[in-house]
């Protein structure tokens, strides 16, 4: 009977009932500023050998929604109806990764060109929606139609597709419209795409606030209805969109944007959770509260090319809860009260062993910063040689400055000095091996080129002075966590 009954299932829909044009629109040359010209060339010539062997090929995503922004890309994605191997045949210089959808890594010297096969609609799309359903996506390498591949991404302005052949934008979900009104919304049903991938509540709020978009009503409404289902996302993938942020000076407004739409009811909630009870408009006034001050002052430093690493900004999250577990202790066991404080919330975070080690110093170093004496130069020189000091002392800086506390000003400016000469820094949490210790305690060379997306500084490189991460991708090593869409 339940073969039967699942055999005569009535379907309530098709992609068409999703898209807003299912015969695709285009945009032409004469209604939008996109040319070829301001394509990546490596990117043209995947799309041009691409169609030399009969395939469909298009620009897809971010790279064609910061053009018609007015902004520069910092990548270009190439879409298509080639399978992996079937890209993998026709280009030597090239790589599939993936787990849960697989694509294909083109290598070219110090960059790469991500191509993706169109994929299609999980079967769930066409089914009427059930309340209590698990929609997560584990398994996605299904290939489909571009129909289908445009109405199973996250936003309708990452949906656009460029046709380099005569410059035309194909549309069929309404991205371009969406992209004129600066609004951000979901394709399809927002309730299905969140549970389907709950990292997107998560990339909706950072999108809206670094393209200057505002977030669609039903998408918004929806967003505080799922938080929960953030719960059940990928630790790794949660901690490589945190890492992102801290890149882009504008953690402080991120941040604000997920407490005004309630994500920060699961995502770092023990941070927030009494500021949350006390406060009932803690979303508008998140830039008030402590942990909002810091991050303010971290991306103005940030803007003033300072070089701050991912664990300062997860120490300015977890100052509060650091100092309450210090008030705590017992018998002088610092570190074993801050462990004990902080390690459920380290389990929850998936955060890696040496990084949760490296914070718990940076908190049980604090305390050392307000001692100044001349007398003691050599232990003091002896503490500007720990390989925590550059994270410790920030940390220090920042939450003197957002505290207005003068006594602690004045330490900060003692020690500032020490910054002329410090450790190697180590790489980012989640971006792998750290870098090999130097023998020389020397300030890092700040015109040095920065390797990778992950790495322990960040910095800005380009010379208009925009945030970083505008530029080609690097070359990084193969990996099996692929994100929901590239386009970020």
């Amino acid at each position: 009977m339940k073969f039967l009954s699942n055999l005569f299932k009535k379907k309530i829909g098709s992609v068409d009932d999703i898209l807003i044009y299912p015969e695709g629109r285009r945009f032409y040359r004469d209604s939008h500023p996109i040319r070829k010209t301001m394509i990546d060339e490596d990117a043209v010539k995947i799309i041009h050998r691409l169609h030399k062997f009969g395939y469909k090929a298009y620009i897809v995503g971010g790279g064609v929604r910061d053009l018609l922004l007015g902004r520069k890309p910092k990548d270009f994605d190439v879409v298509t109806n080639a399978t992996p191997n079937q890209i993998k045949k026709i280009f030597n210089n090239c790589r599939i990764i993936g787990r849960r959808f697989k694509i294909v890594h083109i290598l070219f010297k110090g960059k790469v060109i991500e191509v993706s096969t169109f994929r299609s609609l999980p079967e769930h799309r066409f089914e009427k929606p059930v309340e209590d359903q698990d929609y997560l996506i584990k398994r996605d390498n299904k290939f489909g139609t571009p129909q289908e591949d445009a109405a199973r991404r996250d936003f309708t302005i990452n949906a656009l597709y460029y046709d380099i052949r005569n410059d035309s934008i194909v549309d069929y979900v309404g991205g371009y419209e969406d992209i004129q009104s600066r609004q951000l919304r979901v394709i399809g049903n927002p309730d299905i795409s969140f549970r389907e991938d709950p990292v997107r509540m998560l990339r909706a709020v950072k999108f809206a606030v670094l393209l200057g978009l505002k977030i669609d009503r039903g998408t918004s409404k929806s967003i505080k209805k799922n938080v929960h289902e953030l719960e059940k996302a990928s630790s790794s993938r949660m901690l490589e969109e945190y890492n992102k942020i801290f890149r882009t000076w504008r953690t402080s407004l991120i941040f604000q944007g997920m407490a005004q739409n309630s994500l920060l009811e699961v995502l770092f909630k023990e941070a927030f959770e009494k500021e949350r009870r006390k406060n009932p408009d803690f979303g508008d006034k998140f830039l008030e509260t402590r942990v909002g001050k810091r991050l303010v002052i971290a991306d103005k430093l940030l803007s003033e090319r300072e070089e701050l690493t991912p664990q300062i900004f997860y120490a300015l999250l977890f100052s509060d809860l650091s100092e309450e577990s210090l008030t705590k202790k017992s018998g002088g066991h610092l570190v074993a009260s801050l462990k004990q404080s902080l390690e459920p919330i380290f389990q929850r975070l998936g955060t890696p062993k040496k990084d949760k080690e490296r914070l718990i110093k940076v908190f049980a170093s604090q305390e050392r910063f307000t001692h100044t004496e001349d007398d003691k130069a050599s232990q003091n020189n002896f503490f500007r040689k720990k390989d925590f000091f550059y994270d410790a002392f920030y940390v220090f800086k920042i939450n003197a400055i957002a505290d207005n506390n003068d006594q602690a000003l004045q330490s900060a400016f003692f020690w500032e000095i020490s910054l002329r000469k410090r450790p190697v820094l180590p790489n980012s949490i989640g971006g792998g091996g750290g870098r090999k210790e130097s023998s020389e305690r020397e300030r890092p060379n700040r015109n040095r080129k920065e390797k990778g997306s992950g790495g322990g500084r960040f910095k800005d490189r380009n010379r208009k002075g925009r945030p970083n991460g505008e530029g080609s991708k690097q070359a990084p090593e193969a990996s099996s966590q692929d994100s929901d869409e590239s386009e970020d």
